[in-house]
């Protein structure tokens, strides 16, 4: 199913409404204009397979350009909306685009972009054009709302977020198929996580962002509505579940430990009862967090593991959690192997690499053959890893240690951040944190933690050695941080992703780092 479909049905019912300015979208809007901009996209002659970039904040035009390419047959690109122009103009030169599409508010960023994107050639912009940029609303009224006469199924090409290095395009081959046949993705989320017609689903995250617009659009296609934050508050998302009545959720741990931190007269004020579905992925969540998060919200809590490749997929109910603490779930998607450096199986309860089988590799990273090949099982090309840590148990319940790539080796012994993160981030002071290693001239690497304390807290040498106590209170004295360095703020995304790497540079040296360097 797709707007389209639920346009003849139900053209009034709301597909999309803006958190903060109220502002409505209903199916029958959404079909017309996703309709116009196909339109608009075949005549300055985009055919099935080429691309088109979204670079946006959250807006009510973000998913009819979504579906304008999904029933074009093209690839479109969601651009990180926090990134520098350099950045965008990678992203959009790099993926082929020949559309991008932005707005006002990003209007300085955007109009620093074109020098710099010169094999994109039709630029629109919502909300009044500035200068290079041809009106986006003028373009799509010039246009009948006629579906194309074969609306080819598209697909997204997400860049990886940069955390470790450039990122890179992920692409999977375009199916043979239209936007008139079903869409598997919207069926598992029907299943695991009782997507319907009369669901209400809350999106706090940017919608650039594999989750949040796969989620949201999945929902779309199954007739339901989405309820878009422009930006994330605590206060303001638990009004949202009781001001829309909200079904279902997305999250990312960051959220959680910000609600939880609420004074309680702002988390018992509004009435969640609609709330059945809290969906929670993106990065590891302390289990003390969720422990908390189910005591405060029931046992509503579902989570998954899974990557922009969607090259496996893991999925765990709150019963579940609470028998297997800590596990990301039991695979919906592929077969996970843990295998050493050398690509050998690992027993029951040992760490190493994360691999998924599927019949035949789902992806690949656009334009760069070498790193598709290392993502690769050695012996096994249909056996994919995405660089993270952990292990099985004897029921076949997964889960997650840390990034291959974060691991301290301090002295020859591994020492996995997400461990000590887990444990600092609970205390009473700490809204965020993030473990690191940094040079020692002895052990080659020594464990630091970068914390940001909550509003109204001071970092001092005084409560630098309480945190450390602290840990030393409850893990192994060797994985202790050996000193504590206070931050304002994180570099940490609002998808939930740590630019983790960005912190480890300045500590080595490297201070002209960039995100996409």
């Amino acid at each position: 199913m797709h707007p389209g479909r639920h346009a003849e049905k139900f053209p009034d019912k709301a597909a999309h409404i803006m958190a903060s300015s109220g502002e409505v979208v209903t199916f029958g809007e959404l079909d017309d204009r996703s309709n116009r901009l196909a339109q608009f996209m075949w005549d300055v002659g985009l055919r099935r397979g080429d691309h088109v970039a979204l670079f946006m904040e959250n807006h009510a035009r973000y998913f009819e350009v979504y579906w304008a390419a999904m029933r074009s047959g093209l690839y479109i690109t969601t651009v990180n909306r926090f990134l520098s122009a350099e950045e965008v103009a990678f992203i959009v030169d790099d993926s082929g685009a020949r559309v991008l599409v932005t707005s006002s508010a990003l209007a300085d960023v955007a109009g620093a972009v074109l020098p710099m994107i010169p094999r994109c050639s039709v630029r629109l912009m919502v909300d009044g054009p500035r200068e290079g940029f041809d009106s986006y609303e003028e373009a799509i009224a010039a246009f009948p709302n006629r579906p194309l006469d074969k609306p080819w199924r598209g697909d997204t090409m997400l860049y990886s977020s940069g955390t470790t290095g450039k990122p890179k395009g992920i692409v999977r081959p375009l199916q043979d198929a239209t936007i008139d046949d079903e869409q598997p993705m919207s069926q598992l989320f029907s299943g695991l996580f009782q997507m319907e017609e009369d669901s209400v689903y809350l999106s706090p995250a940017p919608l650039y962002h594999s989750a949040p617009l796969g989620f949201g659009t999945a929902l779309q296609s199954l007739g339901g509505t989405v309820v878009v934050m422009e930006q994330f508050d605590a206060r303001e998302a638990l009004r949202c579940i009781e001001a829309f009545r909200v079904t279902h959720s997305q999250w990312v741990p960051t959220m959680f430990s910000r609600m939880l931190k609420l004074a309680e007269q702002d988390r018992v004020r509004n009435d969640l009862s609609s709330h059945r579905v809290a969906i929670h992925a993106a990065a590891p969540c302390p289990p003390k967090v969720k422990r908390e998060m189910i005591g405060w919200w029931g046992p509503i809590l579902a989570e998954y593991y899974a990557g922009t490749e969607v090259n496996g997929f893991t999925y765990i109910n709150s019963e579940d959690w609470l028998a297997h603490e800590g596990s990301v779930g039991r695979p919906v998607l592929g077969t996970p192997h843990i295998c050493d450096d050398e690509g050998k199986d690992l027993p029951v309860g040992e760490d190493g690499l994360i691999y998924f089988e599927l019949p035949q590799l789902s992806f690949r990273y656009h334009g760069d053959d070498e790193k598709t090949r290392s993502a690769q099982h050695p012996e096994h090309e249909n056996w994919s890893a995405l660089g993270d840590v952990g292990h099985l148990d004897e029921e076949g319940f997964l889960y997650l240690t840390d990034r291959k790539t974060f691991m301290i080796i301090s002295g020859g012994v591994n020492i996995y951040p997400a461990e000590i993160e887990n444990l600092l981030v609970t205390h009473p002071q700490v809204v965020d944190v993030a473990v690191i290693g940094v040079p020692n001239e002895d052990f080659g690497e020594e464990v630091k933690a970068v914390v940001q304390l909550d509003d109204g807290q001071e970092g001092s040498p005084e409560l630098g050695e309480k945190l450390l106590d602290f840990c030393r209170e409850h893990i192994a004295h060797y994985k202790c941080p050996r000193s504590v360095d206070f931050a304002d703020e994180l570099p940490r995304l609002p998808t939930g992703k740590l630019y983790k790497r960005l912190l480890r540079d300045r500590y080595w040296g490297k201070s002209d780092s960039k995100i996409v360097s």
